[in-house]
């Protein structure tokens, strides 16, 4: 088959807009699944044993299950409950769930590895517990997980064709409606590639200058 150049450029503007959906969608699901993850591990050092149990036990049940499994879960069901969201937020939800699983163990480690000696002085200076979390265990933890919660946003950036099984027009869907359209795929679903490429494999490499540095 030969590269047609003149549809390539017709495809284009249809591609970008599904890229502009794939930046949205990462960018929200991103937000709330570090948002999420933050409460997540919180609750999993809860000193009530039943909800560190069952804070527990959704983590495991989430990261255990198929992220396409979720988005057809949450798609089906909530309708059916009274919460009628748009497929895009629909995804935005199943992909900051699903994610916040893995952040919240990111931020466990992080959390873990606060020195125990910052934990005893905030304890003899009577700081109480949300100045203790506030201004000296997260500033110290969050920046030490920076380069992991970056591999997660890259992952999820990656994942987000799996939002066109709910009906979202992301970049691969874009491009597989274009596709369609003439009875080409080849063109719209290589520039796809080629954008995913572009876009995640630079983000690939801040993050590993991210880590050496911070691992510095």
């Amino acid at each position: 088959m030969i590269w047609d150049w003149e549809f390539t450029g017709r495809v284009i503007p249809d591609v970008l807009r599904g890229l502009l959906v794939t930046f949205e969608a990462t960018a929200l699901g991103s937000v709330v699944a570090f948002a999420l993850g933050l409460l997540l591990a919180l609750l999993r050092r809860s000193r009530i044993r039943a909800v560190s149990r069952a804070t527990w036990l959704f983590i495991e049940f989430v990261r255990s299950t198929p992220l396409l499994v979720q988005l057809y879960f949450l798609f089906n069901v909530l309708p059916g409950i009274g919460l009628r969201f748009s497929s895009l937020t629909t995804g935005v939800i199943g992909l900051g769930v699903h994610y916040a699983c893995y952040a919240a163990e990111v931020y466990r480690a992080g959390i873990g590895g606060v020195p125990r000696g910052q934990w005893d002085a905030a304890t003899a200076l009577s700081l109480p517990t949300y100045r203790v979390w506030t201004s000296v265990v997260l500033p110290q933890a969050i920046p030490r997980v920076l380069p992991a919660l970056g591999n997660c946003t890259i992952s999820m950036f990656k994942e987000t064709p799996l939002l066109l099984a709910i009906g979202v027009l992301d970049l691969v869907g874009a491009a597989q409606e274009a596709g369609a359209d003439a009875y080409r795929y080849v063109e719209p679903l290589t520039l796809a590639g080629i954008c995913f490429l572009l876009l995640s494999y630079p983000a690939s490499l801040l993050v590993r200058r991210l880590e050496r540095r911070v691992g510095s």
